[in-house]
């Protein structure tokens, strides 16, 4: 799941760090993310997948780092470890 979340970020993020320097926790709005581009890899994290953000989710914390991405997705559907592997 953490690979494909850093390949999202890496097309969809705009990051002015690349992904690959950027560790789990590292905080991806310092790394550039915008609320635009985050809007943007949610979208892909939605169709990859195939789980829908509750506007419960759809806050900064969220995206805050690739742990927080990862930890929603896992929420939204448990088996997407599995899926995405």
């Amino acid at each position: 799941m953490i690979d494909t979340i850093r390949r999202l970020l890496q097309e969809h993020g705009r990051l002015h760090t690349p992904v690959e320097h950027l560790s789990d926790s590292d905080d991806l709005y310092s790394a550039g993310l915008t609320p635009f581009a985050a809007i943007r890899t949610m979208l892909a994290l939605e169709e990859a997948f195939d789980v829908e953000f509750p506007v419960s989710m759809l806050r900064r914390q969220s995206f805050a780092s690739i742990t927080d991405i990862r930890d929603c997705v896992s929420k939204l559907a448990p088996s997407a470890e599995r899926r995405a592997a």
